[in-house]
C-alpha cells in the first residue's frame, strides 16, 4: 500500500515508528564505527613489548574487530518488533541488542529472554502483553504495521492504536525469490518452542512441509550461539543439508540475524579431501548404508596386517639376514597393542623389523655408529622394503574402498555382516566415481587407517602447539577480562601464531577432518544413513544435535515407524522430539490432497497437516501426448499467471520429475540449480527442502514409482499453486479435486 493510501492515523503511526527506526540505525552505525576505530588504534600499537603484551593487545584488536563483524553482518529489517506491556513501557525487538550512551536498553535482541513474550504471547496466554507489533521495513524505511491484540479489556484501557491484518499472513503472501529469508519477526508460538527447547541431547523436530522446521532449525542455531556462546564460539556449529542448493537457499539466515560462525555441508562435502553430489540408486544406498560395514571396514584393514607364507633372506654386503614369520607375528602383535590407526602404526611396526634385520647384519655386541649404519642399508635394500610393505602396506582410505568394490572376493574374505544382496548391490569398477553414500565409508576407513607420510602431506589438525597457543591466549582474554565468548582464544591464538595465515574457525573447522563441533543441525534427517548418523555422531561428541525431518518424506518404500528407527546410532543420544503440525507454506488444498493422495496409495501420513490459509485455484492439470511440448506451454501460463500477481519476472517455477525422467531431461538431480533463474528442473530428490511459488509436476504416477514419500515431496513445494503434467493416470482422489475445482 502506497503513503498516500494510508490513513493520517495510519501515517502517523508509522511516522512513529519511523523516528525510532531512525534512531536504531543511528545507534548501529556509530557502534560499527566505534568498534573499528578502537580496532585500528590497538592495532597501530605495532608489535613491540612482551610476548604477554602482544597477546593482550591481540585480544583487545580480535575483540573489537569480532564485534564490528557481528554488527555489520546485521542490516536490513534491524528492528521488526514490538510489544507494549500491561504495566506500561514499550519494548522493541531486533536483530541484536543495542544499547543507548547512557546505558539503558534502546533494542532487545531477538534470543533474549525479554523478548520471549514477542513470539509466545497468545489471547489465552497474553504473558503481560497488550499488544504485539510487527514493523516491516526495508531498505532503513518503515514500510507497514501490523498489529495483534492480546488482551481486549487492557487494550480499551490504553488508547493505543491498532494497524493491520497479521504479519503472518502478510509473510506468506510475498512472492519468492529463491533465498530462505528468516523468521524471526513472524515466528509462531509452536516453533518458538522448539527454538528456546534446552540444549541436552539430540532434540528431533518433526515437521510436515512448510511447517516451518528449516527455518526454526536455523533459528535454534543462532538462539544456542547467543546463549552458549562462548561454549559453542570455539567450537562452531555444523549444518548439514541435503543439497548444495539448499545450502544456498538457507545461507543468508545466519549472517542475517548476526551469526556468523558455522559450517554448512552436505553428506557429499562432510570429509575433506573429498567432495561429491552424484547418489547412489535407493537400494545401492540402503546396502551401503547398514552398520554393517563398520566390522567389515575394521578387518579389510587387519586384512592389510599380513603374516607372509614363508621367510625370507636377505643378502647384504656379504652377509645374510632372515625376515621369519615369527618376526613379523611379534612386531604386528606389539603394533596392533599402540591402537593406533593402521598407516601410523606401521612406523613403528616397520621400524621395529628393520631394527632386527640390521641386527642380524651387524652381528652381537655392535656398537651404536654400526648399528645404525646397517640400518640405513637395510632401508636401502629394495627388497626388504618391498617385503616389509607388502606385511602392511600404507593404504589410503579411497584406494581401499575402491579395491573392496571392484574385487567381490576381497569383500567376500572381509565381511562381517553384509547379506549377498548388499553384496552384490555394491559391486563396480575401480573407476566409477565415488558417491554421496561413499563418504561415511571413507571417514570410517579414514579414521582406522590414519595419516601416512609415504602418501602425501599431512592434513590439517590441531596439533600440540596449537593447543599451547589457545591456553597462552585464553589467558591473556581473561587478563582483559573479555569474556563470554567476545573473543575466541582459537582465532587469537591463529593471529599470534604468525607461521600461517589467519584463517576463521569456521574455515579450519571445514578443513580439519578431527574437529569436533559444539552443536550439529541437521535438515531433511529421515533419509540419511546409520553409517552417516555414525560419521555424524563422530563430530559431536557432546552429542547435542538438533535433528529436522519428516518421516512421511522419506525416500523408497520402506516406512519407519519411529524417529529412534531412522536415527541409527545417534538414537542413544534421542532426548526429546517435537512436532510442528501447522503448514504455512503449502495451501490448505494442496495440504490435504497430498495428504489423501498417500492414504489412498497405501502409506498414509503419521503426521497430519493443518494448513494456515488457503487460496482459490491452486490446483491444475493438463493430460498430454506430447509432454515435452505440454510442460514448455504450461511453464509460459504460469509465468504469465505470476506476472499478474506479482509484477514482471515475480515469482518462481519449479519443474519437478522422477529419477528416471531427470536423467533423460538432463534435469538437475544432484542439488545445483543457480536461483538466478526464474525456472528450475529438478528431481524430486534436488527439490527437498525448497519452495516455489507454482510447481509443475510432470507425470506423478513415475515419481510414485520412486516411493510415495517421492510423491508427496513434489506435491507441497508449492506456496500457491500446483500443475501437473501428464501422460499416464492420476489417484482417484486427485481426479475428485480437479472435478471439484
Amino acid at each position: 500500500m502506497s503513503p498516500d493510501q494510508l490513513s493520517a492515523g495510519e501515517q502517523a503511526e508509522i511516522q512513529h515508528e519511523q523516528q525510532f527506526v531512525d534512531r536504531a540505525y543511528a545507534n548501529l552505525d556509530s557502534s560499527r564505527a566505534r568498534y573499528r576505530v578502537a580496532q585500528r588504534e590497538v592495532e597501530a600499537q605495532g608489535a613491540w613489548g612482551t610476548p604477554q603484551a602482544r597477546t593482550e593487545r591481540d585480544a583487545m584488536a580480535a575483540h573489537y574487530g569480532d564485534q564490528a563483524a557481528r554488527l555489520e553482518s546485521i542490516e536490513d529489517r534491524l528492528v521488526f518488533g514490538r510489544i507494549d506491556p500491561e504495566e506500561g513501557g514499550t519494548i522493541y525487538i531486533g536483530r541484536a541488542g543495542l544499547r543507548d550512551e547512557d546505558g539503558s536498553r534502546l533494542l532487545v535482541d531477538w534470543r533474549a529472554p525479554a523478548a520471549q513474550p514477542f513470539y509466545q504471547a497468545t489471547a489465552v496466554e497474553p504473558h503481560g502483553v497488550i499488544r504485539r507489533r510487527h514493523i516491516s521495513t526495508h531498505l532503513r524505511r518503515v514500510r507497514a504495521l501490523e498489529d495483534e491484540v492480546l488482551n481486549t479489556e487492557a487494550a480499551h484501557r490504553s488508547g493505543l492504536q491498532f494497524q493491520g491484518e497479521g504479519a503472518l499472513i502478510s509473510a506468506l503472501s510475498q512472492a519468492r525469490d529463491g533465498r530462505m529469508g528468516d523468521i524471526v519477526s513472524t515466528i509462531q508460538a509452536e516453533q518458538d518452542a522448539v527454538i528456546r527447547a534446552e540444549d541436552r541431547g539430540l532434540l528431533v523436530v518433526q515437521g510436515g512441509p512448510g511447517t516451518g522446521k528449516t527455518a526454526v532449525a536455523l533459528h535454534r542455531a543462532a538462539f544456542l550461539l547467543y546463549t552458549h556462546r562462548e561454549r559453542l564460539e570455539r567450537s562452531g556449529v555444523l549444518i548439514v543439508g541435503p543439497s548444495p542448493v539448499f545450502l544456498r537457499y538457507i545461507e543468508q539466515v545466519l549472517p542475517s540475524l548476526g551469526e556468523t560462525g558455522v559450517v554448512s555441508v552436505t553428506m557429499g562435502d562432510l570429509l575433506p579431501g573429498y567432495s561429491t553430489n552424484l547418489a547412489d540408486s535407493i537400494d545401492v544406498a540402503e546396502a551401503k548404508g547398514s552398520l554393517a560395514w563398520l566390522p567389515t571396514l575394521a578387518q579389510a584393514v587387519k586384512d592389510l596386517q599380513r603374516i607372509p607364507a614363508a621367510d625370507h633372506t636377505f643378502a647384504v654386503g656379504g652377509r645374510r639376514a632372515v625376515l621369519t614369520r615369527e618376526l613379523v607375528r611379534a612386531a604386528r602383535t606389539r603394533a596392533r597393542r599402540t591402537g593406533k590407526p593402521h598407516n601410523e602404526a606401521r612406523e613403528g611396526f616397520a621400524l621395529e623389523l628393520v631394527n632386527e634385520l640390521a641386527q642380524q647384519l651387524a652381528g652381537p655386541d655392535p656398537d651404536p655408529e654400526t648399528l645404525s649404519w646397517w640400518r640405513e642399508e637395510v632401508r636401502a635394500l629394495p627388497a626388504a622394503r618391498r617385503e616389509i610393505n607388502l606385511c602392511w602396506m600404507p593404504t589410503r582410505a579411497a584406494d581401499l574402498l575402491r579395491r573392496l568394490y571392484a574385487r567381490p572376493d576381497l569383500l567376500a574374505r572381509v565381511n562381517r555382516g553384509l547379506s549377498p544382496e548388499q553384496l552384490r548391490l555394491v559391486q563396480r569398477p575401480a573407476d566409477a566415481p565415488l558417491t554421496v553414500s561413499d563418504i561415511p565409508l571413507l571417514d570410517e576407513l579414514e579414521e582406522l587407517l590414519g595419516f601416512s607420510s609415504l602418501l602425501g602431506p599431512a592434513p590439517a589438525t590441531k596439533s600440540r602447539a596449537d593447543e599451547d597457543e589457545v591456553r597462552r591466549a585464553q589467558e591473556a582474554i581473561d587478563s582483559q577480562q573479555l569474556g563470554g565468548g567476545l573473543v575466541s582464544a582459537e582465532v587469537l591464538a591463529e593471529q599470534t601464531r604468525g607461521q600461517r595465515d589467519w584463517q576463521p574457525l569456521a574455515e579450519r573447522a571445514r578443513s580439519d577432518r578431527t574437529w569436533t563441533f559444539g552443536h550439529v543441525v541437521v535438515d531433511e534427517a529421515q533419509d540419511l544413513s546409520p553409517m552417516a548418523w555414525h560419521a555424524l555422531m563422530r563430530r559431536c561428541p557432546s552429542q547435542s544435535f538438533t535433528v529436522v525431518g519428516d518421516l512421511d518424506q522419506h525416500r523408497g518404500h520402506s516406512h519407519p515407524q519411529s524417529w529412534v528407527e531412522v536415527l541409527g546410532p545417534a538414537g542413544r543420544a534421542l532426548q526429546d522430539e517435537r512436532s510442528l503440525t501447522i503448514s504455512y507454506r503449502t495451501p490448505k488444498a494442496l495440504t490435504e490432497l497430498s495428504q489423501d493422495v498417500l492414504a489412498e496409495v497405501g502409506a498414509p501420513v503419521r503426521f497430519p497437516l493443518t494448513s494456515a490459509r488457503d487460496i482459490p485455484n491452486s490446483l491444475a492439470d493438463t493430460v498430454t501426448g506430447d509432454l515435452p511440448a505440454a510442460v514448455r506451454e504450461v511453464m509460459a501460463q504460469e509465468l504469465e499467471l505470476l506476472d499478474r500477481e506479482f509484477g514482471p519476472g515475480g515469482g518462481r517455477v519449479g519443474v519437478l520429475v522422477s529419477d528416471e525422467r531427470a536423467t533423460s531431461w538432463r534435469a538437475d538431480m544432484e542439488g545445483v540449480t543457480s536461483f538466478n533463474q526464474r525456472v528450475s528442473l529438478l528431481s524430486v530428490v534436488a527439490a527437498k527442502g525448497l519452495e516455489f511459488d507454482t510447481t509443475i509436476v510432470v507425470e506423478p504416477a513415475e515419481i510414485l514409482a520412486d516411493g510415495p514419500g517421492d510423491l508427496f515431496v513434489a506435491m507441497t513445494r508449492s506456496t500457491r499453486r500446483l500443475h501437473s503434467v501428464r501422460t499416464g493416470d492420476l489417484p482417484a482422489v486427485w481426479l475428485e479435486r480437479l472435478a471439484e475445482q
